[in-house]
């Protein structure tokens, strides 16, 4: 699908929200409050069993209409039709991007080049469901005999940090008599941790990569390899008891030693950072099961379809998407803080980050020319209430405009005491002291010394979204993952890029690959880079002499 819209810059609703920026700049939530009882209940939007309140950002009805406006000047709805219909709209890679698919009934019908789909996605997660009930009944047995207790996910990017976080996120409906370990750095240090206190026999390795061929993982998966076999007697055959595959290399895996009748599959319309439900999630489903992990699916499909169908003011990932384009092209907003009031989601923002920060750091148009505009805010946070005790002070009394999501969760899923109504009562208060702030005139009153009172004023007016479920159950996380994939793919429509490739990632892997040698061969090499990698390669030489 070829861009036929105006750039960016150029869009009446982008000239508006300039002109609108600077005259609403100074405004403060206190005064858009004050003068609206019913701001609270006005600026909110629930959909698919979460509430968003929205209404302590900087903005007003004539803000919101703009950027509604800028969405449909965008040509948002004809893009996200073109998603979901299987145009190749990854144009770089001429790629379709169906994430959408990896979710959809087995009913669903979902073209690609005119074939459906949908018939195959439910092939591997059957396949999937089958492997995972034989491992967790025990039917499944390694090279010994031994019931399989351990599971090490070997991956990196997309097929690490997706089922990192399901895994923590779901670990209350986990197998609690399986331990699951995840390796994705090619620090050693990384797999040692992850395999110290494991018994060999009991130890089942998932190895994800689309080729089998990417750096990082094959070195931990030959690493876990020579690990296996010292453990088990050098017997070769062990591999195929304890590695599967997630692959489309057949070749390569079963040069490896697995067997490829224990390889799952997955396609080239799907990216890492949007694959956590395909067969790279097989860790999750060992993990929570079959039937738990086609619940977080029903999640999934549940917000697509409130997204591709839902009228834009009642949109959930259009608006947060629209507001981070609000913040970053017209507040001057570099980050975006993602701020989890539930210790289970403690990975949800580095999931998060490279969900959006590898979707959308880009520098170029869909038609190659140089934008002129902010893109791609960074992503970062940590649960809370550790984050209070740490970067909320930059927060909240900085010189930066971080605009924050707030998530939290009605019921608790391990009740204690007075435990959740302390965190409740903590996220509504942030998000309170954040948009309000306190006054030099509400410090003096408090009778604050007339020299520490600046210092203990908050300017207040520091924005931020509530986001408010039921429970965190896996269908809800299946939501939540997806409302911030179509909120991301929302910003990049109106940035005019492709939010779906990465040649970002690739130039450094590129120069691994030729400096590689050049650290390990046995003579002097012919150094050829800048002053500075040069010094440092032989520098590591010399050190590494030392050993």
């Amino acid at each position: 699908m070829k861009a036929t819209i105006k750039s960016l810059p150029q869009r009446p609703a982008w000239k508006s929200l300039a002109e609108h920026s600077r005259k609403i700049g100074k405004l403060h939530l206190r005064e858009l409050f004050a003068e609206d009882a019913r701001r609270g209940e006005r600026f909110a939007a629930e959909a698919a069993g979460l509430y968003l309140d929205y209404s302590k950002n900087r903005i007003t009805d004539i803000t919101l209409e703009l950027l509604l406006q800028l969405a449909k000047e965008s040509e948002l709805l004809a893009r996200t039709d073109a998603m979901f219909s299987g145009e190749r709209i990854n144009l770089t890679e001429h790629r379709a991007v169906l994430h959408v698919a990896l979710r959809a009934p087995r009913a669903a019908s979902i073209l690609v080049d005119g074939k459906n789909v949908v018939p195959e996605v439910h092939a591997v997660l059957d396949k999937m469901a089958n492997f995972s009930n034989r491992v967790r009944s025990g039917q499944w047995v390694g090279q010994t005999g031994k019931r399989i207790q351990n599971v090490v996910n070997i991956g990196i990017g997309g097929s690490d940090l997706g089922p990192v976080m399901a895994y923590e996120a779901l670990r209350h409906y986990s197998e609690r008599r399986m331990r699951f370990r995840f390796v994705s750095n090619v620090d050693g240090i990384d797999f040692v941790e992850a395999t110290r206190d494991l018994d060999p026999a009991e130890t089942l390795f998932i190895v994800s990569s689309k080729t089998f061929t990417t750096l990082e993982t094959m070195t931990n998966a030959q690493t876990a390899r020579d690990w296996l076999l010292n453990g088990l007697g050098g017997d070769r055959s062990a591999v195929a008891k304890h590695f599967v595959a997630v692959s489309t290399n057949a070749e390569k895996v079963s040069a490896f030693g697995i067997d490829t009748a224990n390889m799952f599959g997955f396609w080239d319309w799907v990216g890492g950072r949007y694959s956590m439900e395909s067969a790279i999630g097989l860790s999750t489903m060992l993990a929570i099961g079959p039937e738990n992990f086609r619940a977080m699916l029903s999640g999934f499909h549940e917000m697509d379809e409130h997204f591709r169908t839902a009228p834009f003011e009642q949109n959930l990932p259009v608006l947060m998407g629209l507001l981070v384009v609000w913040y970053t092209g017209f507040l001057d907003a570099q980050t975006i803080a993602v701020l989890p009031y539930e210790q289970y989601l403690k990975r949800f923002p580095a999931y998060l980050q490279q969900l959006t920060m590898e979707s959308n750091g880009k520098h170029v148009t869909l038609a190659g020319k140089q934008v002129r505009y902010d893109t791609g805010p960074i992503f970062w946070g940590e649960p809370g209430t550790n984050g209070q005790h740490s970067f909320y002070q930059l927060i909240h009394q900085g010189t930066r405009v971080i605009p924050c999501d707030f998530i939290a969760f009605g019921h608790a899923l391990t009740p204690l005491g007075r435990h959740h109504d302390m965190l409740l009562a903590n996220v509504f208060a942030q998000a309170e002291a954040l948009a309000f702030g306190k006054t030099l005139a509400e410090v003096k009153a408090e009778g604050t010394p007339d020299w520490l009172a600046p210092h203990r004023v908050f300017e207040g007016n520091r924005p931020s979204n509530i986001l408010l479920a039921e429970r965190l159950t896996p269908v809800v996380l299946g939501k939540l993952v997806a409302l911030y994939e179509h909120s991301v793919f929302t910003q990049g429509v109106i940035w005019g890029i492709n939010s779906f490739d990465q040649w970002g990632v690739e130039l450094g892997k590129a120069l691994a690959q030729r400096i590689l040698p050049e650290l390990e061969g046995a003579t002097e090499p012919n150094l050829n880079h800048d002053s500075s990698t040069n010094q440092l390669i032989r520098r590591y030489r010399q050190v590494r002499k030392t050993i």
